[in-house]
């Protein structure tokens, strides 16, 4: 009975486990792409002839705001 009992138990664990973890596939995809696409701002701000004079912490913070989609103006305002 014991056996049997510790068995079913496993077999559960190991669905709850598999259920989390299809669950988080769509969640690191996104983190992916959202780090993608911070990397790829962040390259484009250091090769940016206004933005050189920038602190790295200033383009990081400008392109948290891009890939959120906060930033709205297409034409950037630098002053």
């Amino acid at each position: 009975m014991g056996d049997s009992l510790q068995k079913a138990f496993f077999g559960v664990i190991a669905l709850g486990v598999s259920c989390i973890a299809i669950e988080l596939i769509p969640v690191s995809r996104q983190a992916a792409y959202w780090n993608r696409c911070l990397d790829q701002t962040v390259a484009w701000a250091n090769e940016s002839s206004d933005l050189r004079k920038w602190s790295q912490k200033a383009k990081e913070s400008l392109a948290v705001g891009v890939c959120n989609g906060a930033v709205y103006e297409p034409k950037l305002k630098t002053n």
